[in-house]
């Protein structure tokens, strides 16, 4: 049975959260909110509890884990060296939604780097993640609480949805703040490499370390191979429902539009599958004329942030109102933009480019 437990995320009760911090040190498993989203953690250093992770969640081995600490002092215990830069980005992004890449310490079960020599680690802002951190002493390793590939859980009851009674306890502490994971940056490349877009934009990390380098797709071997970093399968955080996602490389998001309007059309001539529309405020009226259509607003055109933090919550309101077919459009590749396009792509079971 999966205890869950209320708190406030500005003020998580010590007692909570000395209980949770329990289960961590006795090799448990607690689902916890972070800035980004809902992480399932386990002690670090220990290889049978990092192995619960990946049966509860029906993860594949190859697919490493984030290791979360409280702050940069904790790095010497998981870390063989810090490459350059290491200081510069982790004083202005931590705590925060920054994942560095290191070389692993021998301490490090192999488990949580899918075998590889290289952890991934960050330090989290969120005041739950942070007392849980601090009462347990250990490093966390923790990837999104939720069931392998589905829709990441910005919320408790998400991760309830996909993992009550495998795992032992949840730490509900509200939606969380960005909704999208954190930037994954490998700092053993030369020039640093982005290996998943996230909750730090490009544009940010360049302002501070000069010109970065945003990893290409190698799906080739992606079934087979350790993954360098989570987030990576070419298929991720999808909803159970079929995601179309109209890329809008033109600029022009009339035509983006026009293009989910006449797929809407074809498919409501052809068959009886329900659709429902993932958009902003700004153009909701495009889709006021048609009749059975589920329409969510993530937000407004011009707040990124809140288009994020809706993008999954959205997605799994769909998802759970019955609807068979979600059709969306992307919103550029500018600060967090970038990293919305890619869940999206991810999550797509189809994608048209206009």
């Amino acid at each position: 049975m999966t205890e869950i437990f209320r708190l406030d995320p500005f003020n998580p009760d010590p007692n909570i959260i000395h209980k949770a911090a329990q289960i961590i040190q006795a090799g448990g498993l607690v689902a916890f909110p972070t800035e980004t989203v809902y992480g399932l953690g386990a002690n670090a250093f220990n290889s049978h509890a990092v192995q619960r992770i990946f049966l509860a969640k029906g993860r594949p081995a190859n697919d490493p884990l984030i290791v979360h600490i409280q702050n940069k002092d904790w790095l010497d215990k998981i870390v063989n060296n810090r490459p350059p830069k290491t200081d510069l980005l982790v004083n202005r992004f931590w705590p925060g939604p920054l994942t560095l890449i290191f070389p692993r310490k021998s301490e490090i079960p192999l488990n949580v780097t899918a075998g590889g020599n290289n952890v991934a680690v960050r330090a989290p802002s969120h005041p739950v993640a942070q007392a849980l951190l601090a009462a347990s002493g250990l490093p966390i390793a923790a990837p999104s609480a939720n069931r392998f590939g589905h829709t990441s859980p910005t919320q408790a009851s998400h991760v309830l949805d996909d993992l009550s009674g495998r795992i032992d306890l949840v730490l509900d502490g509200g939606e969380c703040p960005i909704g999208l994971e954190s930037t994954v940056l490998d700092l053993t490349q030369d020039p640093p490499v982005i290996l998943r877009p996230g909750g730090v934009p490009r544009e940010e990390i360049e302002q501070l370390i000069g010109k970065v380098r945003l990893a290409t797709k190698d799906k080739s071997k992606e079934t087979e191979e350790a993954l360098p970093s989570p987030g990576l399968m070419e298929r991720h955080y999808s909803p159970h429902s079929t995601l179309i996602l109209v890329e809008n490389i033109t600029g022009n998001r009339e035509i983006a539009i026009k293009k989910i309007l006449d797929h809407v059309s074809q498919v409501q001539q052809i068959t009886r599958k329900s659709i429902g529309i993932l958009t902003v405020s700004e153009e909701t009226h495009y889709y006021e004329s048609v009749q059975d259509l589920e329409v969510i607003s993530l937000g407004s055109l011009n707040n990124l942030q809140e288009i994020g933090r809706n993008l999954f919550a959205g997605m799994r309101t769909l998802e759970q109102a019955g609807v068979e077919i979600i059709l969306t459009t992307d919103f550029g590749e500018q600060g967090l933009g970038l990293a919305i396009r890619d869940r999206l792509r991810r999550a797509a079971s189809q994608i048209i480019r206009v």
